[in-house]
């Protein structure tokens, strides 16, 4: 994946709401990886009416080498 050095706004307005859904929900239940966390802020995703899907296959690389792909509890597209 190219790394870019700005994002565009709508970007930069999409994370915001992501990492305000996910301080909301460590907030009130603390820190962890539970499925209720999971299902927590994909609720708060819900909520600030942003697109997410669940339980999505994730490619891993690492130094060019492919490894085994991990599935996201959700994954947020920045764009349509």
């Amino acid at each position: 994946m190219k790394r870019r050095d700005a994002e565009t706004p709508r970007e930069n307005q999409v994370c915001n709401k992501v990492i305000g859904a996910a301080i909301e929900v460590h907030r009130i239940l603390g820190p962890g990886l539970s499925e209720s966390t999971s299902e927590c802020v994909c609720y708060g995703l819900s909520r600030r009416e942003l697109p997410f899907k669940r339980l999505v296959p994730v490619a891993v690389t690492d130094k060019g080498i492919k490894l085994a792909p991990v599935v996201t509890k959700w994954t947020c597209a920045l764009r349509a």
